[in-house]
């Protein structure tokens, strides 16, 4: 794929300009367009889309680069992740013939923590207010702040009214005392600030983080799932990480900093070969489950150091006990994660796959066998306009992030808490870099 040169604005609006006349959008969308951007450690892809008058989305953009100075999900080589998310912005750009001044980032660096709280606010018989709510989110907020840490989400679930829960939005309900539950996710600050500075270094302004494995829920899992309780695991290059939806929200999300790269430069280390190589062993012949076949089907491998044609010759077998082991580890400490909330009944009993590593063949056998629950591999929603290209697993993250931007996945979604949140990431990041040009 041909990189594009850095973007050059010029006197040209920073705007995202879309047409004059834009159709209204249903359920709940908002119309955009909206820019996003999935910032991890193999790929960088940027989309931008709008929300059409049936109710779903088109994409107008699309672009996607090698991922560079990334690591982990986090920025390790400013100068160099720079490079490729101008070039990916560059493409959708050019494919929506419009700019953009801000993009959605999704969130997989700093180590991300996920809570929950209760929240309690008297309102002495009155019909509840917009003012309630956010008041009910700014207490929240304040009682979730942690030292050397932002917060990203704070999200409510849902609301209780004089004692009835399940209420998803109380406004104009007369009530004595009104509580909430909050989702507060928070991550460390450094990197967020590195996060921000490479965005803003290309010209744009990062607009909202979103958690990585939310995105990807957004994108894969139908209405019941997310009712009835799911656990999404994305399975990513640098990280592996969980949401757990229930009753329509998302109540906990975890990290593991393991991914599909960690698989890689296991078969590299274990086979002496070059890391390009082990990635292709690992796409091409890569299994997480034996078969019978395995021990006499011959995979020839270069050595690493060695001249081009010298080759080692191994069996299949050997290549899946390199991997399972990772493979089994990884789901391991996913169960271990879950069991510490203990939100196994909220999360119900069924796990949906999706991110570049799993689609590893057996990797969806191996999840089930060791959680102990239904698993499916989660394809994102084929939003009008995707290419084929980007219709799979690993562009997850990417479509889920284009939901969220047009108001999918928010309670009381009319509502910007944003604006109630002086300690939170996005007020900071601004007020921090509000002055670079």
């Amino acid at each position: 794929m041909n990189e594009l040169s850095p973007r050059n604005r010029g006197g040209r609006d920073h705007g995202a300009v879309a047409p004059s006349s834009q159709p209204p959008a249903r359920r709940g969308f908002r119309g955009g367009p909206f820019g996003v951007l999935d910032v991890g450690t193999t790929k960088i892809v940027c989309l931008i889309g709008r929300a059409e008058s049936d109710g779903t989305l088109r994409v107008l953009g699309f672009g996607w680069q090698r991922a560079m100075g990334v690591r982990a999900g986090a920025i390790t080589d400013i100068a160099e992740a720079e490079q490729a998310i101008r070039a990916a912005v560059g493409q959708a750009e050019e494919m929506a013939d419009l700019r953009l001044r801000g993009v959605s980032v999704n969130l997989s660096c700093g180590e991300p923590v996920s809570r929950l709280l209760n929240v309690q606010w008297p309102i002495g018989g009155r019909a509840v207010g917009e003012a309630d709510v956010r008041r009910l989110v700014a207490e929240g907020r304040q009682r979730g702040l942690s030292s050397g840490r932002e917060q990203i989400h704070a999200m409510p679930l849902d609301f209780e009214v004089d004692g009835t829960a399940g209420v998803t939005d109380p406004r104009g309900l007369h009530c004595d005392h009104l509580a909430m539950r909050l989702h507060v996710l928070d991550a460390a600050t450094a990197a967020l600030r590195n996060l921000q500075t490479t965005v803003a270094r290309c010209d744009l302004e990062l607009t909202e983080l979103v958690s990585a494995p939310v995105a990807s829920g957004l994108a894969t899992l139908v209405e019941d799932e997310r009712a009835l309780g799911t656990i999404v695991i994305d399975m990513g290059g640098g990280t592996t990480s969980l949401a757990v939806f229930h009753e329509g929200s998302v109540v906990h999300t975890a990290q593991l900093r393991v991914g599909g790269a960690h698989v890689t430069n296991d078969i590299a280390r274990m086979l002496s070969t070059q890391i390009t190589q082990a990635e292709r062993m690992k796409v091409m012949d890569g299994f997480a489950l034996a078969s019978p076949d395995d021990d006499h089907t011959m995979l020839s491998v270069p050595l690493v150091g060695e001249p081009e044609h010298q080759f080692a010759s191994v069996p299949r077998s050997m290549l899946v006990s390199i991997i399972r082991p990772r493979i089994e580890e990884t789901f391991e400490l996913l169960r271990d994660k879950i069991d510490a909330v203990g939100l196994g009944h909220a999360a119900g009993g069924r796990v949906v796959l999706t991110g570049g590593a799993s689609q590893l063949v057996g990797v969806a056998q191996v999840a089930q066998a060791i959680l102990g629950r239904q698993v499916r591999l989660g394809q994102p929603s084929a939003w009008r306009g995707m290419p084929d290209i980007a219709t799979g697993p690993a562009f997850a993250t990417a479509a889920g992030l284009l939901a969220w931007a047009a108001g999918d996945g928010r309670a009381v979604s009319d509502i910007d808490f944003t604006s109630s949140q002086p300690a939170g990431v996005v007020g900071w990041l601004r007020s921090l870099f509000g002055g670079q040009g």
